[in-house]
């Protein structure tokens, strides 16, 4: 029996990059791109296989819940713990004890030993610390996810002041919108290699519209397990498939697809996200339409009324069971709503609500 072949896999390839102090720096990138790596050799936690990585200055980095904590000591310990890591003094941890302290929203448990804590509760604690004891490097991957809506944007603004301080922000993130807000530079990873560099919301824009062509190699098509998708057409009302998407004008989505064996339950969302990460809309099957589905050709329809506003945004599709993901790709293909934006470029939707003024009783 002939010994199996072996392939070199290598997270990170060739990746070369340079920021200075102050700047912040977005990393995006498909599950698997090495997103998580480059930040682990920042914060020295790998070493790299071929060539240097070299930072100045104290570096925080957040990468898993509860990073560098000890479980059986509390959070109080660990406070004092994690700046002593740092290089702080014990003078200048105590004078920012309370800001981190408010910040986490744990006193009532400061002396519980964190391993008593819930998941947002280290997430809260961790990150208080590593932002309130002036890093000069502050490195944070997609934890933030672990943290509810109102402590993400704390955390948000947070990272923005620590910019303004002129601190150093390195910031991986499928939340593109927060990315798109807080750094000026992203890095796009592909496959460990670094595919482009430059200013966030461009690339944030080529990242969302990659989706068929790079998955496929420029093929047209998409194929995961039993699915296969043979196109996808956007076709404003009174026009044709390719024609421009207007403002004020409806537009019908088709996705012609293949089934190659019966799926039990077959459930299909369409999903609009706009060029800074925000998703639109992520519309389902009516709950009667999902059901047994035999192998053979099928033709996915949605209309989307005349809300979008002007600008770039991307169409992705997701195809799947109560029980399991078959496809998801929230990127599959890049278009374009012209038009007027009305004078209000900001909004993201417009939904034409009707807003009345009319003057009104004394005393009412």
């Amino acid at each position: 029996m002939p010994a199996p072949t072996t392939r070199e896999l290598w997270s990170l390839r060739d990746v070369d990059f340079e920021l200075s102090s102050g700047q912040s720096l977005g990393i995006v990138g498909r599950n698997g791109a090495g997103k998580s790596t480059i930040l682990k050799i920042l914060a020295r936690i790998t070493s790299p296989t071929l060539g240097v990585s070299r930072t100045r200055g104290r570096v925080a980095a957040l990468l898993e819940v509860g990073t560098g904590f000890h479980p059986e000591l509390s959070g109080r310990e660990n406070v004092l713990l994690n700046g002593a890591i740092l290089g702080m003094g014990r003078r200048d941890i105590i004078r920012r004890f309370d800001s981190i302290v408010e910040f986490a929203g744990v006193e009532r448990f400061l002396d519980t030993p964190v391993k008593r804590y819930s998941s947002g509760m280290y997430l809260r604690l961790a990150f208080a610390v590593a932002a309130h004891l002036e890093p000069d490097i502050l490195v944070v991957d997609e934890i933030l996810a672990v943290g509810d809506a109102e402590f993400q944007r704390r955390c948000l603004g947070r990272m923005a002041e620590a910019e303004a301080e002129g601190r150093t922000v390195v910031f991986v993130s499928h939340d593109l919108e927060a990315l798109s807000r807080l750094c000026e530079r992203s890095l796009w990873l592909d496959a460990g290699q670094v595919r482009e560099e430059g200013p966030t919301r461009q690339i944030v824009r080529r990242y969302l519209a990659s989706g068929l062509a790079s998955a496929e190699g420029g093929t047209g098509l998409l194929e995961r397990g039993p699915v296969r998708v043979e196109a996808v057409r956007l076709t404003p009302e009174g026009g044709v498939a390719g024609d421009p998407v207007l403002r004020d004008t409806s537009t019908t989505v088709e996705v012609d697809l293949t089934l190659s064996e019966e799926v039990r339950d077959l459930d299909a969302a369409v999903i609009v996200t706009t060029a800074s990460g925000v998703r639109l809309l992520d519309e389902a099957l009516d709950r009667d339409q999902v059901a047994r589905r035999l192998p053979g050709r099928y033709r996915l329809r949605m209309l989307i009324p005349p809300v979008l506003n002007v600008g770039e945004h991307t169409l992705g599709l997701w195809l799947g069971t109560p029980y399991s993901d078959m496809l998801d790709e929230p990127s599959l293909v890049p278009f374009t709503v012209h038009g007027s934006d009305q004078g209000r470029p900001a909004r993201v939707v417009a939904l034409e609500l009707p807003v009345t003024l009319r003057p009104r009783d004394v005393g009412a």
